[in-house]
């Protein structure tokens, strides 16, 4: 069974200019239960820290990680339950895959679907400071939201540019995912220049997973996004209805990405969640 979500609290907060087009949003996460089980839908790359609390997320594969305290969780590939002995605090960064790769370097899809110390990917910096943080955080001298801003500061010194053809190609990918449910993959061929095996190849570098995969996880995450929201217009009906086999098939899609069931979706008491899928924190789809 799932932690309730009004036991859960989280603050998002704006990322600065500087970084907007790296990071969706900051944020500071509590819960104060000595047990938590939830779901973390399909995700982009996220750099976490866990002040408090101690658990794993666990892949599909059978695989565990656990939580280290200055971690980086990679993108995701579809929804993965996690379970942390509490209280359960965290802060960080959720970052877009311009900000993924500008960050890392690491190509998404040959790293998705793990939880790594952060150092190790990042070096000592990241330990330091995310050390430092923590210690500040658990004695009260800095809050949640200074130590997230602190993070975002953190990557936009440490962010490298990329290529422009493949930021180019990266703005493409997200206008493609936006303009429809099922976006056609022919549709990407010639982007920012590239030929079709050039755009499977940089797609799955940048986001994960390859151009067809990835529609089918935004499609999942896009009508996650309406149906959660206070009331489907008849358009979005319809779109919906267009945009699956069935309404088991759209079900079953929504489980697999987003780890709940549509009906859990429009539970009003679940901000966290409601946050997470929401189209302000979707926005690389220019949706």
């Amino acid at each position: 069974m799932l932690t309730p979500p009004a036991l859960i609290a989280v603050d998002y907060i704006p990322p600065p200019a500087a970084i907007a087009p790296l990071v969706t949003t900051l944020y500071h996460f509590r819960c104060d239960e000595p047990l938590i089980r939830d779901i973390q839908p399909a995700a982009i790359g996220n750099l976490c820290l866990f002040p408090h609390g101690s658990g794993e997320m666990h892949f599909a594969d059978g695989r565990r990680d656990p939580n280290h305290a200055v971690g980086l969780m990679t993108p995701l590939s579809r929804a993965t339950p996690i379970v942390v002995e509490g209280p359960f605090h965290a802060f960080g960064a959720a970052l877009t895959p311009l900000g993924w790769a500008a960050l890392t370097g690491l190509h998404a899809g040959q790293h998705r679907d793990r939880l790594l110390p952060a150092a190790s990917v990042l070096g000592p910096e990241i330990e330091a400071l995310g050390n430092r943080l923590i210690a500040a955080y658990r004695t009260g001298s800095l809050t949640g939201r200074e130590c997230a801003l602190e993070i975002g500061g953190f990557i936009a010194a440490r962010a490298r540019p990329l290529p422009q053809r493949h930021v180019a190609l990266i703005a493409a990918v997200g206008a493609w995912l936006g303009a429809a449910f099922n976006p056609e993959v022919g549709d990407l061929a010639g982007a920012a220049g590239y030929s079709p095996r050039q755009v499977q190849r940089l797609v799955e570098r940048y986001f994960g997973l390859p151009p067809r995969a990835l529609a089918r996880k935004y499609r999942a995450l896009r009508a996650a996004a309406l149906l959660a929201g206070p009331q489907l217009s008849l358009a979005e009906e319809a779109a919906l209805a267009e945009a699956f086999f069935d309404q088991s098939h759209m079900i079953r899609e929504i489980v697999r990405f987003i780890g709940r069931t549509p009906a859990r979706l429009a539970d009003k008491a679940t901000p966290y969640l409601a946050e997470m899928i929401a189209p302000t924190n979707l926005r690389e789809l220019e949706v």
